[in-house]
């Protein structure tokens, strides 16, 4: 049972992370399930594994990391990404070692969709906020953290999934009491 729920925690922790950056947690996965024993990839997701899907999400991940650093570009690729980032997050989900048999397959792709889909309309959303107030000039910054936020996501997902499914259910609550705040406050005219 314990092992049912690291899995699920890790499928949160990835499917999360694939919302700021579609690839980058699927290379990640991709390379750790090759090299390693941490991880193991059900059919038909084990061709992930293979050599020359590893080299094709690594040219992704160059583009999108690139892309994702360009005002206006940004938008429009997070508008291309509306598709592949809960796409990437769905496989993450429902690809997870021990998932597929705890889990109907459906669900967990239902749920990574839902996950990455959720974190992905937020990013999307708040970068041409982003660009307007600082006239451009954050976005490769806020890119940045946002890679470095997905890297470090992706491995406590994969090396400590309880606790990084914790963290992701503290944020979700802070950012949903912060959010209902908000509303609460007088309209000011």
């Amino acid at each position: 049972m314990i092992e049912a729920f690291s899995n699920v925690a890790t499928s949160f922790g990835l499917s999360t992370a694939a919302g700021l950056n579609a690839y980058l947690p699927l290379l990640v996965v991709a390379l750790v399930a090759r090299y390693s024993n941490l991880i193991t990839l059900n059919e038909p997701w084990d061709v992930m594994t293979n050599g020359w899907v590893i080299a094709a999400l690594g040219i992704l991940l160059f583009i999108e990391m690139t892309v994702d650093k360009i005002p206006a570009v940004d938008t429009m690729n997070d508008t291309i990404q509306t598709v592949g980032r809960p796409l990437s997050g769905a496989i993450l989900f429902a690809a997870n070692s021990g998932v597929i048999g705890e889990l109907h397959p459906a669900m967990a792709f239902v749920a990574g969709l839902i996950l990455a889909g959720g974190v992905h309309a937020v990013k999307t959303v708040s970068r041409p906020a982003i660009t307007a107030v600082t006239v451009g000039t954050g976005n490769w910054f806020v890119s940045l953290v946002e890679d470095i936020v997905a890297l470090v996501t992706t491995i406590l997902s994969l090396v400590l999934p309880i606790i990084m499914a914790s963290l992701i259910v503290i944020g979700m609550v802070s950012l949903g009491l912060h959010w209902r705040k908000q509303r609460a406050r007088p309209k000011q005219t």
